[in-house]
């Protein structure tokens, strides 16, 4: 009896850490809702032709800050179980370790300006403090996804990631 209640116990009990399909990937690109062009509101503009010092640049950066601020998220996202692969800005630490961070698409998002759209800029939030997490290093996370936009200093997040574990993230191998 014991031997099939432990049988039992185990088909019934969660995926662990290690299982691929607990947290499936998605990749950037599934965060930005279809249709929808970050890019729209500025064509015409030829960004060539104007100066840094110019006061028409400025309108326009301040213009497109606004526009990427409010860049709508995915809506079925929310609630989904994912892990997704980003560069890391930490935010909160505890002594050594970090319990929040921005998980970015691409190195250099946030700390340059324009930071990304809202949509492409993730705040995570761990229960347990993480290790081994420096500005800009590369992890996958883990964890569930929420559509709730909040402003930090590096820039407006669209998402929040209630963060199960982290892993360092590593190139794939070629065959």
């Amino acid at each position: 009896m014991k031997r099939l209640l432990l049988i039992a116990a185990l088909l019934l009990a969660p995926p662990a850490w290690g299982a691929a399909d607990a947290w499936p990937e998605i990749k950037w690109e599934a965060l930005v809702p279809k249709g929808w062009d970050p890019t729209a509101e500025f064509k015409g503009i030829d960004f060539s032709k104007l100066d840094d010092a110019d006061p028409r640049a400025m309108e326009t950066l301040e213009r497109l800050r606004k526009v990427w601020d409010n860049a709508p998220a995915e809506p079925s996202l929310a609630g989904k179980r994912v892990r997704i692969a980003g560069f890391v800005i930490p935010l909160e630490r505890q002594g050594n370790k970090v319990t929040e961070f921005l998980l970015v698409p691409y190195f250099g998002a946030c700390i340059h300006s324009p930071p990304p759209p809202a949509n492409q800029i993730i705040h995570a939030k761990s229960a347990k403090p993480l290790a081994e997490m420096r500005m800009m290093q590369t992890f996958w996370a883990y964890g569930t996804l929420g559509v709730e936009r909040g402003g930090t200093d590096w820039g407006v997040a669209g998402y929040r990631l209630a963060v199960d574990k982290v892993a360092p993230y590593e190139e794939p191998r070629r065959k």
